[in-house]
């Protein structure tokens, strides 16, 4: 039996290439192909145990501060830029690439509570616990000379948190009232109160910018309108809320840092109940900040851990610990959504990959093809038991692990309470009661 195959020679109809790579021709048809789903799990499963071989998150650190760092605030228009306040009334402004310090003095006599810097980045505005308000050149003339404000304000209240907007020249502070400054003028254009002792957080919305909100010691948020003369709402939470953060994409969404170890997801059109609740951290959350995407935000915590957070998820994908690091004051994501900035109480700045197993530096076309068919795969199988298995592991601290399943206990105990009154009781005498409503109190207009 006589068998012809058609040949052709590859040079005829091959292009010439640098690394000899050509087109494959491949026929699709799923008959040809009957193990293509288990191919395609195993190669699911290589990419998900890759991920975790190559997550090394930690970069370096900004080493300096003789004592604890207080605040952090990034530059509107360089990436490279950071400036830092510590307990002990030090402001420093680092170089991030290079990992080294600037520029370095004292601000303030005791804490600086708050620094910012204005829209064009030229300025930077700082108050601290003396009860002044300084603004300083963001680029020093000399280096030899003393460090000098080009404008100190002196304010009759104490001072906590301050807030710039982001065109106009600006800026709002908390302490004992919500006050509205102009950088040229050395009293407040305005007070806005609503019957609290302190304010201890206040944040400019980023897109609707006459919008800020408050965070105050009576376990309250309060929103205000600068165009109006008096607060607009109150929604008051079973315990005290440390930090807000507005979603930089959709900004009728903010979220909240809370001291009962959870994060809250508002949105202002409905406050009666939070949009999502976050749960993982297993202590005081103390800080939190969007990414620029509004896809994801990070926290920072007292367990010692950061947490990164998928917005509409409620429970973190990622968490960054190491030995040294003690009680998180402050946690920033960089304006590039690919770092993540922490300070902590034992004096240093952390720099953090956003993803931890990305890789720095550029990726070739072939490398970006094969990224992007691992994440495929990945979200293809990731309800499959073994893949979400390895994905989901992540080692943590002794200390979280047990405190973790303190709280994993107790939360079961509550359950299994409820359970039973409700099983033995009349009907609708022990109601059903949602984890979204348990923690707001009430709401005030």
């Amino acid at each position: 039996m006589k068998v012809k195959v058609i040949s052709r020679n590859p040079d005829e109809y091959l292009r010439e290439t640098k690394y000899d790579l050509h087109k494959v021709q491949r026929n699709y048809d799923p008959s040809l192909h009957p193990f293509e789903a288990a191919r395609e799990y195993t190669r699911a499963l290589n990419a998900v145990k890759l991920e975790k071989v190559f997550a090394k998150p930690f970069i370096g650190n900004l080493d300096g501060h003789r004592d604890s760092v207080s605040c952090i605030s990034k530059h509107p228009k360089k990436l490279s830029e950071l400036i830092s306040g510590s307990f002990d009334g030090e402001v420093r402004i680092w170089d991030i690439p290079q990992q080294i310090c600037t520029r370095n003095f004292v601000a303030h006599d005791g804490i600086v509570r708050g620094v910012v810097y204005t829209p064009s980045g030229d300025h930077f505005i700082t108050l601290g616990d003396d009860k002044t308000i300084k603004t300083w050149q963001a680029v020093s003339s000399t280096f030899s000379e003393v460090e000098a404000p080009t404008n100190t304000v002196l304010s009759r209240t104490v001072l906590t948190s301050i807030s710039h907007h982001r065109k106009k020249p600006i800026f709002a502070t908390a302490g004992e009232v919500c006050q509205l400054w102009e950088e040229s003028r050395n009293e407040p254009i305005r007070k806005i109160e609503w019957g609290v002792d302190s304010l201890h957080d206040i944040e400019f919305n980023p897109v609707e910018t006459s919008i800020l909100a408050t965070c105050a010691s009576d376990r309250s948020i309060i929103l205000y309108d600068m165009r109006e003369n008096h607060p607009l709402r109150k929604i008051v939470m079973k315990l005290r809320t440390n930090k807000l953060a507005w979603n930089p994409m959709e900004p009728y969404i903010f979220t909240s840092a809370n001291e009962d170890y959870n994060l809250y997801t508002f949105d202002t059109r409905n406050l009666k109940q939070p949009t999502n609740v976050h749960m993982d951290h297993v202590g005081a959350v103390t800080y939190v900040d969007y990414a620029p995407t509004g896809k994801e935000f990070v926290s920072g915590s007292y367990d010692k851990s950061i947490r990164i957070f998928v917005a509409e998820k409620g429970h973190s994908r990622e968490i960054y610990h190491t030995k040294r690091m003690q009680r998180l004051t402050c946690v920033h994501w960089t304006l590039d959504n690919k770092y993540i900035i922490s300070g902590s109480d034992e004096m240093n700045i952390r720099i953090w990959k956003a993803r931890a197993s990305e890789k720095l530096g550029p990726l070739k076309p072939r490398e970006k093809a094969a990224l992007r068919y691992s994440d495929a795969l990945k979200e293809k199988y990731a309800s499959h038991p073994q893949i979400k298995r390895i994905a989901r592991h992540r080692h943590v601290p002794k200390h979280v692990y047990n405190a973790q399943s303190e709280l994993r206990t107790i939360k079961e105990k509550v359950k299994r309470k409820e359970a039973n009154r409700r099983a033995h009781s009349k009907k609708g005498e022990v109601p059903f009661v949602p984890e979204r409503q348990k923690h707001v109190i009430k709401e005030q207009k």
